[in-house]
């Protein structure tokens, strides 16, 4: 079952979708060498709560934390950790969610501690515009693979222009999202068009794109959820929580300005 939303009901998962905004920006402006990824978690919670919100992650099957902080070659739910210390050009990928009133937003960006390498420069870059060509094809009447084939034209437009085969996790993608975090549907960022259930206005879906700089293979470390690449190339996570709607998508996770 595909949850349809009516209006006032996106527009409250937008009310979630600006607390998981306003979290990400504070703590991408906190990244920087020498900052822990606990640091970092501890300053997403606190905005999350003071917007009389809860943590999606925080307990979410035993998750220990308010945000996934994912850095180099860790693709994915990345536990934040006192211990772990970003140095100079670390690349993070950090991922938030929020419940506001009973709705989720869920939000991804890839950011670096200081001085960025170029090749993860173009990593972070090409992620982030295969997210970008996935919201524009949300449209009424539309596909679901209709994103995933976009997702992945945009890869390897960028994979062209950047001289890189950057390899596409397969084994996540994006998903159903409103009164969960997760449901159906689930949203592979690779696949031909024209497949899979029509997009009606009143759904909303969670687009985010994982790629690296090397192979597509990934493991899930001892500690039962951080992934990483099977390569050790490094990895870049985007998302936002998007709804269909009549006048084209709506970004449900962007700022408010």
């Amino acid at each position: 079952m595909i949850e349809i939303k009516s209006r006032g009901e996106l527009e409250a998962m937008r009310a979630a979708g600006i607390v998981v905004a306003r979290a990400l920006a504070l703590v991408t402006e906190a990244v920087k060498p020498g900052v822990s990824t606990a640091e970092l978690d501890e300053i997403a919670e606190q905005t999350i709560r003071d917007a009389g919100a809860v943590p999606s992650f925080k307990g979410y099957h035993g998750f220990p934390a308010t945000i996934c902080a994912s850095v180099n070659e860790q693709v994915v739910h990345g536990i934040p950790a006192p211990t772990q210390v970003l140095a100079e050009g670390d690349l993070i990928s950090i991922d938030c969610g929020a419940i506001l009133n009973g709705w989720h937003g869920d939000a991804a960006v890839t950011v670096c501690a200081g001085t960025i390498r170029p090749e993860d420069a173009a990593l972070s870059e090409a992620t982030r515009a295969s997210m970008f060509a996935g919201i524009e094809a949300i449209q009424v009447g539309a596909r679901l693979s209709d994103i995933s084939h976009a997702i992945e034209q945009s890869i390897l437009t960028s994979a062209t222009k950047d001289g890189v085969k950057y390899g596409i996790v397969k084994d996540y993608g994006g998903h159903g999202i409103g009164t969960e975090m997760h449901m159906e549907p689930f949203l592979p960022n690779y696949g031909k068009p024209g497949k899979g259930p029509r997009l009606i206005e009143g759904m909303a879906i969670a687009i985010e794109p994982m790629l690296t700089l090397g192979g597509n293979k990934t493991d899930e470390l001892d500690d039962g959820w951080t992934v990483v690449t099977l390569d050790g190339s490094r990895a870049a996570h985007w998302e936002h929580s998007v709804a269909v709607t009549d006048d084209g998508p709506w970004i449900l996770t962007a700022p408010e300005d």
